[in-house]
């Protein structure tokens, strides 16, 4: 049997605040707005599920009664393959309340990746077991982003080795690794807050990353060296993935791609 792996979807609110996105749609939070006519987090579900290297999985949520609503949801919920576990204050320490007694290794992923496919999923576990991986960022290129979406994203991390985008899915491929979720703890967005690589990678490698110097397996190798794990970086085959639904222009080409998909 092929060797499959936890999903974590992360689907908590922001404390004290409604998603402009949720307001619009007279919900209570971002995860179930309506995209292509499902809640968004249905989506990611539906993909995990359909997914051959996906066993176990696990929402991380706030307020699960919403969700749990969702027929598909409460299906698999109802079968065992599917269960809550409440979000904590930050991302990090919700990283850790989905994984405590999870069985390893992990895919992290969030309830606005509605464009992620099984295969993308699959292709993600696959890469990161060959890379043996001990933590790992799904990334797409810059110019695969660029041609799913000419409008969207502008900023990217830049290497030697070209542009890339990061896909919002990780990997932590054992309970030790758990300590690379700190990266994630000032809840990314690198790209426009540059000293948060700092905070998380040192002030080398900001200078590195920053300026693009060096390719990113170097970067990651220094990286790996910084926390004693290997931490790589993984990339997918579809710009698309790459691309989750934050704002209205973001939900808009998400649907649009959803119906050409179906077309």
């Amino acid at each position: 049997m092929q060797e499959q792996a936890t999903a974590l979807v992360m689907a908590g609110k922001r404390s004290g605040t409604l998603d402009p996105l949720a307001a619009a749609a007279n919900v209570s939070q971002k995860s179930v707005v309506p995209v292509a006519g499902k809640p968004m987090i249905e989506h990611v579900i539906a993909a995990l599920a359909a997914c051959k290297r996906i066993g176990a999985i696990r929402i991380v949520a706030h307020e699960a009664d919403e969700i749990r609503a969702i027929p598909l949801v409460g299906r698999l919920e109802r079968e065992g393959r599917l269960s809550f576990r409440a979000g904590a204050f930050n991302l990090v320490d919700s990283v850790f309340s989905g994984a405590e007694g999870a069985a390893f290794p992990l895919v992290i992923t969030t309830a606005d990746n509605c464009l992620v496919t099984p295969e993308g999923y699959a292709e993600f576990v696959e890469k990161c077991l060959a890379a043996r991986a001990d933590a790992a960022a799904a990334l797409a290129r810059k110019e695969d982003v660029m041609a799913a979406d000419p409008e969207g994203q502008k900023k990217f991390y830049e290497f030697s080795d070209g542009g890339y985008s990061n896909c919002n899915t990780y990997w932590i491929g054992n309970e030790g690794a758990l300590s690379a979720a700190e990266i994630m703890r000032s809840g990314g967005q690198f790209v426009k807050y540059p000293g948060r690589i700092a905070k998380a990678f040192g002030v080398l490698n900001l200078a590195r990353f920053y300026f693009g110097w060096g390719d990113k397996d170097r970067l990651f190798a220094q990286i790996s060296r910084r926390f004693g794990y290997k931490l790589a970086p993984i990339v997918l085959s579809n710009g698309e993935y790459a691309i989750d639904v934050d704002e209205p222009r973001s939900h808009r080409i998400t649907e649009k791609l959803l119906a050409a998909r179906t077309a």
